[in-house]
């Protein structure tokens, strides 16, 4: 199975169990095409960058969760039909790859786990702007 992010943006005018009955059908949605919710979490009310359904913002939600590819596009269909809904999008996540575990000596012989040196990074100088670049930005406004 992959793993997947899903973020929802619900209306701001919804009541708390209609937020709740939202993700609880998301979730159920999930499980029925084999899937399992990993972790769900709430980002609160949030402004929209532009007026959606006359909603200028939206009550925003992540859910990651586990499921077969084949799911996913049931999932979507659901989440179009719904007036509780403003936008949602489902991204696929990628797992960090760890080193080989439990496979006996020469598994472990066979990866390199080696870090690079630490490099001195210089100070943080702050942004330079090239002399041309300043006397060019005059003109272009006359």
């Amino acid at each position: 199975m992959r793993r997947y992010e899903l973020m929802l943006v619900l209306r701001p005018d919804l009541p708390d169990d209609k937020v709740q009955g939202t993700l609880e059908r998301t979730a159920r949605a999930i499980a029925a095409g084999g899937g399992q919710i990993v972790k769900q979490a709430p980002w609160g009310r949030r402004r929209l960058a532009y007026p959606i359904d006359h909603h200028r913002e939206g009550s925003y939600y992540v859910l990651l969760f586990e499921a077969p590819a084949t799911a996913i596009s049931e999932l979507e269909r659901g989440l179009l039909i719904s007036e509780e809904v403003l936008r949602h999008l489902v991204t696929r996540v990628e797992r960090p790859v760890r080193a080989a575990r439990g496979r006996g000596a020469e598994a472990e012989a066979d990866v390199d786990v080696t870090l690079p040196a630490d490099e001195e990074e210089p100070e943080d100088q702050g942004e330079f702007i090239d002399e041309s670049e300043s006397e060019a930005a005059p003109a272009a406004i006359d």
